[in-house]
């Protein structure tokens, strides 16, 4: 009996100590956050494609980031004749992704350590008249054709570089993979391909 009781009070030692060392997500201590502006540069129907975008969301214990974002090219991108909504306009391809964002950071303190991110949510893919072609009409210039949605996923690296306790420079690379795009011209190969990024964070973290 006596046995028993030691037994029992030994595991019933051990699971609240290691209950006491369990530590969660949504009971941390430590919540912050931070804004990030990126610049990507991509391909679209393999020709090059620069992106813009802007991210942020809330900075967990030094370790994850919980956030949206939103991207959109700002090049021209020129649709073939044989795909284009208003034949005898140059059109070109636009493209728009916005979603949630996950940042892992692996040693957040260094002064260079890595970051591993993942990306969901919606691409949005049109034809558009591009402000930069001679062309242009700008009376009439803001009309969009074959507006098309998609599923996108985008893994992705980054070597985070601490400027100053509240500001992070992070080139990295990602892979974006589109899932049921039809728009012209445009399948899911075409709207896949790598993304080579540089990121600046400000933030407290």
């Amino acid at each position: 009996m006596k046995k028993t009781a030691i037994l029992i009070f030994t595991l019933f030692t051990t699971v609240l100590t290691y209950a006491q060392e369990i530590q969660t997500v949504f009971n941390s201590q430590r919540v912050t956050g931070y804004a990030a502006l990126t610049n990507k540069f991509t391909a679209i129907r393999g020709d090059f494609a620069n992106m813009v975008g802007a991210y942020g969301g809330v900075y967990i214990n030094r370790k994850v980031m919980l956030g949206l974002g939103g991207f959109a090219t700002t090049n021209h991108i020129s649709v073939p004749t044989e795909f284009s909504s208003s034949p005898g306009l140059p059109l070109s391809y636009g493209y728009v992704q916005s979603g949630m964002i996950t940042e892992w950071v692996l040693g957040s303190n260094k002064p260079v350590h890595l970051v591993l991110s993942m990306f969901a949510g919606a691409g949005f893919s049109y034809q558009y008249e591009h402000w930069a072609h001679s062309d242009y009409d700008w009376d009439d210039g803001d009309r969009i054709y074959d507006q098309e949605w998609s599923f996108v996923m985008e893994p992705g690296a980054q070597l985070e570089i601490n400027l100053f306790r509240w500001m992070r420079l992070s080139p990295g690379i990602s892979y974006r993979s589109a899932h049921n795009s039809e728009g012209r011209g445009l399948t899911d190969k075409d709207l896949s391909d790598w993304s080579y990024n540089v990121t600046l964070k400000i933030g407290k973290f």
